[in-house]
């Protein structure tokens, strides 16, 4: 059999998944990886046959998608010469990260694909979500087209939807508390958040950032380039977690029992999305129309925080199940 697994590379959740998910579509057959997308800072560790441009939102320093490198980045005749000349007719199973290239190819050249993703949750009016108009709804349902969905999310809320997978390498992990906190907001400049977190002096916070090469202290702040093994022992060891929307992060430090307080970024639909589900839970949120974040924040390090969430190990039966399914064999 073989399987192409198309992954999008924008942000880091994608690709950490991916790494749970590879080793088990390949016990199926011949496995073949596509990754679109320029934003991601976790690498996989096996070949990737097609490293597409796709389309990919930049991340900005204040909160939200810096629009103007948005656009500057699209290249739409690259997008549609990448979908002429992908080879999908080779393949008896094609597996969809919220990728757009091969799942727009797919709906053009009449091929099913299979969604496995976060965003494939959203097929579902079950899910919550705020009752807003944002163009990021159409973006969502139109980004990644697919016929088969399998979803991801927090809680059960329909049929095909799972809890999210946790890496092995996040439930190997021994999680404890040394009390400092951990901080990935990938579209806030650091600088902003040290201005932020100086504030709070009692406090020691080691802040993951997208915007800085190198490694500095400023006073109880500690701001490290993003790197994966880094981050996962400061997670394992932290109070608690401060993050954007996205989902992985989030889903990892629910799992590891920590504190978890979200920002989700400004004009990013699905992140507003999966802050409102965490708020349903109780968990606090920032959100973008909020001007002073200390008082919000000092609340959330001097208080402690309940939740219980039951995220069990279910991705080989969910990948055994899905080739069962859809595979054409």
């Amino acid at each position: 059999m073989k399987i192409l697994y198309a992954i999008q590379g924008t942000g880091n959740g994608h690709i950490s998944r991916a790494r749970e998910i590879i080793p088990l579509l390949q016990k199926y057959g011949e496995l073949d990886i596509l990754v679109s997308g320029t934003q991601a800072d976790v690498k996989l560790s096996q070949p990737v046959k097609y490293q597409l441009h796709g389309f990919s939102f930049i991340f900005g320093k204040k909160g939200g998608v810096d629009h103007y490198k948005t656009w500057l980045n699209m290249n739409l005749f690259r997008f549609r010469e990448d979908m002429k000349q992908l080879p999908l007719k080779e393949y008896d199973l094609i597996v969809n990260d919220f990728e757009p290239v091969s799942a727009w190819a797919c709906k053009l050249q009449g091929i099913e694909c299979v969604s496995l993703s976060h965003q494939a949750a959203f097929k579902s009016k079950k899910v919550p979500r705020p009752r807003t108009l944002d163009w990021g709804k159409l973006i969502l349902s139109r980004y990644a087209p697919t016929k088969y969905h399998i979803g991801f999310h927090f809680d059960r809320y329909d049929t095909f939807i799972h809890t999210p997978v946790i890496r092995a390498e996040i439930r190997n992990l021994k999680s404890e508390n040394l009390g400092h906190y951990t901080v990935y907001l990938p579209a806030i400049d650091d600088k902003r958040l040290v201005k932020l977190f100086t504030q709070l002096p009692n406090v020691t916070w080691q802040v993951f950032s997208k915007h800085s090469k190198v490694a500095y202290q400023e006073a109880n702040v500690f701001v490290e380039p993003v790197n994966n093994e880094k981050f996962n022992k400061s997670l394992a060891t932290c109070e608690g977690l401060f993050t954007g929307g996205g989902f992985e992060g989030p889903a990892e430090a629910l799992y590891l029992k920590k504190k978890l307080l979200v920002a989700p970024m400004r004009f990013q639909f699905e992140q507003q999305c999966n802050a409102y589900a965490l708020k349903q839970f109780g968990l606090p949120v920032i959100w973008g129309s909020t001007r002073n974040w200390l008082p919000i924040v000092k609340n959330w390090v001097e208080n402690p925080q309940k939740h219980e969430f039951d995220f069990p190990d279910e991705t080989a039966q969910i990948i055994d199940d899905m080739v069962k399914k859809y595979a054409r064999v």
